[in-house]
C-alpha cells in the first residue's frame, strides 16, 4: 500500500477544531440529526407496511382494514414528506451558515497578518483556504453528517428489522455485510487517491491554460506556440489516461456492489423461498427480506464513501485552521489593544496627533524568510518634515527601510521612534491612518473614481477630492472621463492606463492628508511630462510632512534631505546628492550612468 492509500485511512479528527463555528448552529444540527433518524426508520418500515398488505389482504382476499389502511400509509407518507423538506432546509442553512462564518473569520484574521505571511503565500494558495477549503467544510458538517446519520441509522434499523423477523435468514443475510465492507473500503481507497491526482492535474492544465491566455501576446512573440500546445496536450493526456483509470475502478466498483445485492437477493430466494414453502415465515415476511436484501447494500456503499470524504476534508479543515491559528509577527499587545483599540474596534478618542518624527535606533533587521541581516546597528534620525530618499539598482532592496517605518515588518533587534516614542506602544491602525503610500504598481479597487478616492478620508468633499486631482494633475484624467468621478475604474483599473491609475492612487494618499508620505518610486510609470508635473506637486504635498522616496530616476530626488544608497540589501552609503556626488561612489557610479543614459535617448528620441 503506497503513502497515499495510507493518508486515506486516517481517522478524521477536524471536528474538534471546528466546535466554536458548529456551535451557533448546534440547535439545528440536533433538529436535523433527529428528523434524518425519523426519516430512515420511516424508509426501514415501509417494507413492513407490504408486509401487512399481502398477509392481511392479498393472501386473505379481502379488503376489510383497507380504508384505514391506505389512511395511515398515506399519513406516513405525508409526514417524510414535510420531515425531508425540514432536514434539506436545516441542512442547507447550516451549510450557509458555516460557509459565512468561516470565511468572514479567515478574511478578519487576514487583515490582522503582516506583510510577511502575504510573502510567503501566493495568492491563490490564500484564495482557496478563505473559498474552496470553507465551502468543503460547511457541505461536511451539513450534508455529509446528514449521509452518515441516515444511512447508519437506516443499517441499524434494517438489521434488528431483518433479527426480528427471522434470526436465522437475517444472520444468512450479514454474512455479506463485512464482505460488502472490505470491497467498499478497497475500492474507494483506490478511487480517492486517483481523484486527488485528477483533481492535481485539473489544476495544472488550468494554471497552463490561464498562462496561454494571459501570456498570449509573450508566446506569439516568442513563438513558442508549439512548446506551450505540446506541454498542454501531454496534460490533457495525463489527465485522460488517469480518468480512465478512475473509471475502470469506478466501473469495478459499482459491479461489485451490484453482484453483492444480487448474491444477497439469491440467498433469500433460495433460503426463504425454502422456508416460506415449509411454512415457517409467510409470503409477506418474505417479500420484506427480499426489500431488504435489495435495499442494504447501496447505504454499507454510501456510509463508506462517505467516511472517505470525510476524510478527505480532514485536509481542509487542518489547512483552514492553519490560518486561523496563525500568529503575525507584527501585532500590538493586549495593553495597546485596550488603550487604543483593533484594526476593526479603533478608540480613536485615545490616539495621539502624530506629528512625523523618525528615529531608527540601533535596528537590525533580517526577513522572517531570510538568512541574513538587511540591517545592522541602523542608526538614523529623521526630523518632522525631512525628505528621505532611498536609491539602488532593481531588487537591491529600497523598500526595507519604509516597510519598517510602516510597521509593516518589525525590527529584529532595537527600535523604531515614532514623535519619540517607540513605534510599537501604538496603535499599527493609528501609525496607518497616519501614512500616505503609492505604490510603483499602482492597485485600485473596483468601483468608480470617487470611491477609490474616498478610501483615503471616506468624509471628502467634492472640493478637497478636486483639490487633491488637481495637486498631482489628475483632474484631467477625471473630467475626460465620460461620468467624471462617478466613473467606473473596471476590476483592479483595468478601464485605466498604469499611467492614470498611478495619478488617482496619488490623489488618493493625498487625500487622506498623511504626515507620513512614502512614495515607491511612485512616478515610474508616468510619462515625462506628467512627472514633471508630479514633482511639482511633491515639492507642495512633502512641505511639513515627513517623506520617505524610493526613486528609481535619480534626477527626481536631488533635493533630497538624506540619500541613502542601498545595494545587495545593505545601506552602502548616505548624505545629500552633493556630498554624495563628491565621494564618487556607487552613488556617482550610478547617477552618472544614468544620466548618460537620459542624455543618449533624448540626443535619438
Amino acid at each position: 500500500m503506497n503513502e497515499d492509500e495510507k493518508k486515506v485511512k486516517l481517522p478524521f479528527f477536524g471536528v474538534p477544531k471546528l466546535y466554536p463555528f458548529i456551535k451557533p448552529n448546534m440547535p439545528m444540527i440536533i433538529a436535523m440529526i433527529t428528523m434524518g433518524i425519523i426519516s430512515s426508520l420511516i424508509d426501514s418500515v415501509y417494507p413492513i407496511f407490504n408486509r401487512y398488505a399481502l398477509d392481511n389482504f392479498v393472501g386473505k382476499g379481502t379488503l376489510q382494514g383497507l380504508s384505514i389502511f391506505v389512511i395511515l400509509y398515506v399519513s406516513i407518507l405525508v409526514f417524510q414528506t414535510i420531515d425531508n423538506f425540514i432536514s434539506v432546509y436545516w441542512c442547507g442553512k447550516v451549510e450557509m451558515n458555516m460557509d459565512r462564518d468561516l470565511r468572514d473569520a479567515a478574511f478578519s484574521h487576514l487583515q490582522t497578518l503582516s506583510f510577511a505571511y502575504f510573502n510567503q503565500n501566493n495568492v491563490g494558495y490564500i484564495h482557496a483556504r478563505v473559498m474552496s477549503d470553507t465551502g468543503k467544510i460547511g457541505v461536511m458538517v451539513a450534508w455529509r453528517m446528514m449521509d452518515i446519520i441516515w444511512n447508519g441509522s437506516y443499517i441499524v434499523c434494517v438489521l434488528i428489522m431483518m433479527l426480528v423477523l427471522n434470526f436465522k435468514l437475517a444472520l444468512l443475510i450479514m454474512l455479506l455485510v463485512p464482505i460488502a465492507v472490505v470491497l467498499v473500503m478497497y475500492f474507494q481507497t483506490k478511487l480517492v487517491v486517483l481523484n486527488r491526482k485528477i483533481r492535481e492535474i485539473n489544476s495544472t492544465i488550468t494554471s497552463n491554460f490561464n498562462e496561454g491566455i494571459t501570456g498570449a501576446k509573450a508566446i506569439k512573440t516568442l513563438v513558442v506556440e508549439d512548446k506551450i500546445q505540446e506541454d498542454f496536450e501531454k496534460d490533457t493526456e495525463n489527465m485522460r489516461r488517469t480518468s480512465v483509470h478512475a473509471t475502470h475502478y469506478s466501473a469495478f466498483f459499482n459491479s461489485a456492489i451490484t453482484m453483492m445485492s444480487s448474491f444477497a437477493l439469491s440467498l433469500v430466494l433460495w433460503r426463504g423461498g425454502i422456508i416460506t414453502l415449509d411454512g415457517v415465515i409467510k409470503i409477506g415476511t418474505f417479500s420484506v427480506f427480499l426489500s431488504y436484501a435489495l435495499g442494504l447494500m447501496e447505504p454499507i456503499q454510501n456510509v463508506i464513501v462517505t467516511i472517505s470524504e470525510l476524510i478527505a476534508v480532514q485536509v481542509n479543515v487542518e489547512r483552514l485552521t492553519r490560518l486561523l491559528e496563525t500568529e503575525s509577527d507584527v501585532a500590538d499587545t493586549p495593553e495597546v489593544i485596550e488603550k487604543y483599540g483593533d484594526t476593526f474596534n479603533p478608540k480613536k478618542e485615545n490616539w495621539e496627533p502624530l506629528y512625523g518624527d523618525v528615529e531608527f535606533k540601533d535596528v537590525t533587521f533580517m526577513y522572517p524568510d531570510g538568512n541574513e541581516y538587511v540591517l545592522e546597528h541602523f542608526n538614523l534620525k529623521v526630523p518632522q518634515g525631512s525628505n528621505i530618499a532611498i536609491v539602488g539598482e532593481t531588487g537591491a532592496g529600497k523598500s526595507t527601510l519604509v516597510n519598517l517605518v510602516c510597521r509593516f515588518f518589525k525590527p529584529t533587534k532595537g527600535t523604531i521612534l515614532i514623535d519619540g516614542k517607540d513605534a510599537a506602544e501604538r496603535s499599527q491602525l493609528w501609525l496607518h491612518s497616519n501614512i500616505g503610500y503609492v505604490l510603483q504598481t499602482p492597485h485600485l479597487f473596483s468601483g468608480t473614481v470617487r470611491d477609490n478616492l474616498k478610501y483615503g478620508k471616506p468624509d471628502a468633499s467634492e472640493e478637497e477630492i478636486w483639490n487633491a486631482l488637481k495637486l498631482v494633475a489628475a483632474d484631467g484624467i477625471v473630467k475626460r472621463m465620460e461620468k467624471g468621478l462617478d466613473s467606473d475604474v473596471g476590476e483592479d483599473g483595468d478601464m485605466l492606463s498604469t499611467g492614470e491609475k498611478q495619478l488617482l492612487s496619488f490623489a488618493r494618499a493625498i487625500l487622506a492628508d498623511p504626515k507620513i508620505l512614502v512614495l515607491d518610486e511612485a512616478t515610474a510609470s508616468i510619462d515625462t511630462v506628467t512627472e514633471k508635473a508630479i514633482q511639482d506637486a511633491i515639492v507642495t504635498v512633502t512641505k511639513g510632512r515627513t517623506s520617505f522616496v524610493i526613486a528609481h530616476r535619480l534626477s527626481t530626488i536631488v533635493g533630497a534631505d538624506v540619500i541613502l544608497v542601498v545595494q545587495d540589501g545593505k545601506i552602502i552609503e548616505r548624505g545629500n546628492h552633493k556630498e554624495l556626488m563628491a565621494k564618487k561612489g556607487y552613488y556617482y557610479e550610478l547617477f552618472t550612468r544614468q544620466f548618460d543614459e537620459t542624455s543618449f535617448n533624448a540626443a535619438f528620441d
